[in-house]
């Protein structure tokens, strides 16, 4: 495997290559939502109009079916944003990769890294931003304070109560369980494209025969991805309905 480059930052490591991976992807999502609705019409959409649409539509109905209906639309925007960035990162791994040579200790390479690998390192200035666990951390965390933040908007009495269902002995078990959602969501994403990216550069070890099979695995990688993305959006609207059913229940009683 490649070295990533690493900057100190006020005391904190920071790989620039999943810095880069997340501006560039960030880049790709505002193109393409800009593009969606450059020339909207009713009458005769357009391409990339209708692929919008028909994501819209498929991002409704998935969080349509966590949650009621009337609350579903308040999440739509949310939900493409989390999905659109996830699968775009997703796929934006090695195909895309840009690696330099150093023989010097810089960019948080050491002499133990560069006696490692015969007196030179290779530097990865690429790969997907959800390939980084501090980066699917980060998501997992905004997802963490968006659904707390809800459960207490919508019903701060009623949310804290339910941590002592059905009995207050369960408290610690209720505990472990919301601490473990975003760390789940995390580490999901992480693992499988990461592992993704892994055997990517393990297939191109295969010079001649790592060329048809980097073909074939670049097509379910892309499958990965999607269903990755898909995943990481409906478990964050699950757990946001389940602030929504502690509403619900408050008012029925």
């Amino acid at each position: 495997m490649h070295l990533f480059p690493i900057v100190d930052v006020m005391g904190m490591k920071v790989d620039l290559s999943a810095i880069i991976a997340i501006i560039v992807t960030m880049i790709i999502v505002f193109v393409l939502a800009r593009l969606a609705v450059r020339n909207l019409s009713v009458e005769n959409p357009g391409k990339m109009q209708n692929f919008m649409e028909w994501i819209i539509d498929f991002v409704h109905s998935t969080i349509a079916s966590t949650m009621p209906l009337e609350k579903a639309k308040k999440f739509v925007s949310l939900g493409m944003t989390i999905i659109l960035f996830i699968f775009v990162g997703n796929i934006l791994g090695l195909p895309f990769q840009i690696v330099t040579t150093t023989t010097q200790e810089i960019f948080g390479v050491t002499a133990a890294d560069l006696a490692k690998h015969g007196g030179e390192a290779h530097l990865a200035w690429w790969k997907s931003p959800t390939a980084d666990l501090s980066v699917t951390s980060g998501l997992a965390i905004v997802v963490f304070f968006i659904i707390h933040f809800l459960g207490v908007k919508w019903n701060a009495k009623h949310y804290f109560q339910h941590y002592f269902k059905p009995y207050p002995i369960f408290f610690p078990i209720n505990l472990i369980e919301t601490v473990a959602k975003p760390v789940t969501l995390a580490l999901r994403l992480y693992a499988n494209i990461l592992a993704g990216e892994i055997l990517i550069s393990t297939i191109l070890m295969l010079e001649v025969w790592g060329i048809a099979f980097m073909a074939i695995w670049q097509g379910f990688s892309i499958f990965v991805g999607a269903i990755q993305a898909f995943l990481f959006t409906v478990l964050t609207m699950v757990y946001i309905s389940q602030a929504a059913v502690h509403e619900e229940e408050e008012h029925a009683h």
